[in-house]
């Protein structure tokens, strides 16, 4: 099955896909800042770059994208009908690499977690960030390894 768009058009598109300061990113850092939290950014030295890291609570927050992170049973998560093998390449390798990150993480001694796409529409958002910030205050009461 062809492409509906142009060559051009298609690349505009996808230019135009951010991997940082994404929406849903910047819902749960203005929720996080809002509730009294301080975190730093796309940490380079840790594993996966986490969207959001709490040092405090030695805790990495992942922001992924249901579509890009293949977030199985979501509704967002649809394989595109054309090029269906390069996407499932494509997607597959981003599971792959998040299971990596997330483990050496986890072995590092870091609190990981993932808050999906999908988990941040308007309907379900607020139960969501309110779930996030309780298991947050839960952790802060946890001792570290």
């Amino acid at each position: 099955m062809a492409d509906v768009h142009s060559k051009e058009t298609r690349s505009y598109n996808m230019s135009r896909i951010r991997g940082k300061n994404t929406k849903p990113e910047m819902l749960v850092r203005q929720f996080l800042h809002a509730n009294g939290f301080r975190y730093r950014l796309h940490v380079k030295d840790l594993p996966g770059k986490p969207d959001i890291v709490l040092f405090k609570y030695k805790t990495a927050i992942f922001i992924q994208g249901c579509f890009w992170h293949g977030h199985d049973q979501c509704k967002y998560y649809v394989v595109p009908k054309t090029k269906t093998d390069w996407w499932l390449s494509k997607i597959n390798g981003n599971k792959t690499k998040d299971i990596i990150n997330i483990n050496s993480l986890k072995k590092a001694g870091w609190r990981v977690i993932e808050v999906w796409e999908c988990e941040l529409k308007p309907k379900v958002m607020g139960t969501t960030l309110q779930t996030l910030v309780e298991t947050l205050y839960d952790l802060s009461k946890v001792p570290q390894n």
